[in-house]
């Protein structure tokens, strides 16, 4: 059986609990080595004979767990598996976000035709084709999108609404695991953003932000009216998040040894 790292088979609803019990009540001192550098970034020198304060955060928001240790509380982003959906939201919400960072009515225009896929830009046509169908035929319409998409400025606001702060919270979060307790990777927000930006110049017939994918949420081709609502939703994904932490913990180990 293939062993696949920073996963196992649990959900990550599940994965959220098990970091909350490992870290609520333990000591500093205690954990697994696996924490040391996460936690001297996140609270710097501690006792380590601290207690740690470790509780889920219940709210829809992009930090799913939160670490205290005195008087200090950070928030912390777990991920694990592959292809995770990093951000959800209703599609006039994406609009004005797009809106409020300087885009015009030519390229959402454009955006909502893809979103549609029906030849409209409200989802009111008869005729859907899939997202395949529509890049064979529109794909110099979202290149021009992508050009847009991947300014240095924009992918920086992207990254802090769908993945660092999202639209439920004043807080960023403070640091992004990727895996299980016993077996993980962690970034930070500079971090993120750096990572997210990395990848702007790659080729790609969808659309996205740097590392950051957009899709509707399910273009509901079948008109199936249990999925009609979700025609209106977007979803960002990830798809390559460990990778693209890996190469950022490089970075981070270049800076810190003045290589490169």
């Amino acid at each position: 059986m293939e062993i696949k790292p920073f996963n196992k088979d649990i959900s990550g609803f599940k994965n959220e609990d098990e970091f909350m019990r490992y870290l609520n009540g333990r000591r500093v001192c205690d954990l697994s080595l696996l924490f040391d550098d996460l936690f001297f970034y996140l609270f710097g020198e501690v006792n380590p004979d601290s207690v740690i304060s470790c509780r889920i955060n219940f709210n829809k928001q992009k930090s799913d767990i939160f670490v205290k240790i005195g008087g200090t509380e950070k928030g912390i982003s777990i991920k694990k598996g592959i292809k995770n959906s990093v951000h959800i939201e209703k599609l006039d919400r994406f609009i004005s976000f797009l809106r409020s960072i300087g885009f015009g009515d030519p390229v959402i225009q454009e955006v909502c035709l893809f979103h549609y896929g029906d030849g409209t830009i409200d989802g009111s046509g008869s005729k859907r084709v899939s997202s395949l169908e529509y890049k064979d035929i529109h794909q110099d319409k979202l290149d021009m999108i992508n050009f847009y998409f991947n300014q240095d400025d924009v992918i920086r606001e992207a990254a802090r609404r769908f993945v660092l702060l999202g639209n439920n919270s004043k807080d960023e979060i403070d640091a992004l695991i990727y895996g299980t307790v016993d077996d993980f990777i962690w970034i930070t927000p500079s971090e993120i953003t750096e990572a997210i930006m990395h990848n702007r110049d790659i080729e790609r017939t969808g659309l996205g932000f740097g590392s950051l994918f957009y899709q509707p949420l399910n273009r509901c081709l079948n008109y199936n009216s249990k999925y009609e609502s979700c025609r209106d939703y977007i979803q960002i994904k990830w798809y390559h998040l460990s990778d693209d932490i890996i190469w950022a913990m490089n970075e981070r180990f270049k800076r810190k040894h003045g290589l490169g």
